[in-house]
């Protein structure tokens, strides 16, 4: 699966507190929060979950109300943009301390922002193929290194005539360290001890669905879109000197054979 997050809190504060303490919501009480939040769609309780879903299929949502913070897992409240955050959502924030955070390993795609009583202070959104998309407010502690040159993508051996990575860090590198900085936890990577155990979050998850049909039916056309932009597959191997070569569907298939030479015969 890789590396995705789509996570969405309305904290007190500093949110990790509230997780480490955090005891199963009532499941009315997390159902009343999701209807405010995406309000016109159809709810329907599916069961529960924890916070190791932090990236839930589509028209799946899974939230929590925890004392002092409100926590959900959607696709669809997790933007490109941040700063276009619906003002219904700011307005929920009024008071509070609102946070995303999205990741995406297929198109190594990060975002984060944060704001502070519906003052946005800080969101970043880059990718290697869309550049950075968005970049407001002061870059906080944990990202300053990656600015500064110190955690370079270096190239994949193998591969020839490859050319500069085209952002001065890796974009999921530096979403795993938002992630812990703002929500206390890790998908990738070393946990440490102070890190929250995302199994201990109870979720509950609900069937979140636009009674149109509308949103179901643009999102297949898209994926109808990115897959015919494809194109067809292509398949590389190591060549004898260790440089990888783009092979035909049939040598791949003549590669993967098993071998007998050995079998009885």
């Amino acid at each position: 699966m890789g590396a995705k997050t789509a996570l969405l809190a309305f904290v007190d504060g500093d949110l990790r507190p509230a997780l480490r303490g955090a005891r199963p919501s009532g499941p009315a009480e997390a159902e009343a929060m999701v209807r405010q939040f995406l309000p016109g769609y159809v709810v329907t309780l599916t069961g529960d979950s924890t916070l190791e879903a932090t990236y839930p299929p589509d028209d799946i949502t899974c939230a929590t109300v925890l004392p002092g913070a409100v926590l959900l897992c959607d696709r669809r409240l997790v933007l490109d943009r941040p700063s276009e955050l619906p003002a219904h959502l700011l307005r929920a924030g009024a008071g509070r301390r609102i946070i995303m955070h999205g990741m995406h390993s297929v198109v190594d795609w990060l975002c984060f922002a944060v704001w502070d009583d519906e003052q946005m202070v800080r969101s970043l959104s880059l990718s290697p193929d869309g550049g950075i998309i968005e970049n407001i407010g002061e870059p906080f502690d944990f990202e300053r290194p990656y600015w500064d040159g110190e955690h370079p993508v270096e190239p994949v051996p193998g591969w020839s005539d490859q050319d500069s990575y085209p952002l001065p860090f890796h974009p999921l590198e530096l979403g795993e360290q938002a992630l812990r900085a703002l929500f206390g936890f890790v998908i990738e990577g070393c946990p440490e001890r102070d890190d929250i155990d995302v199994d201990t979050v109870h979720m509950h998850e609900f069937l979140v669905a636009d009674p149109s049909g509308e949103e179901q039916a643009a999102r297949e056309a898209a994926y109808e879109r990115a897959t015919r932009d494809m194109g067809p597959p292509r398949m590389f191997r190591p060549g004898p000197d260790g440089a990888m070569q783009e092979i035909s569907w049939d040598e791949f298939l003549a590669g993967s054979a098993p071998d007998d030479s050995n079998s009885p015969r």
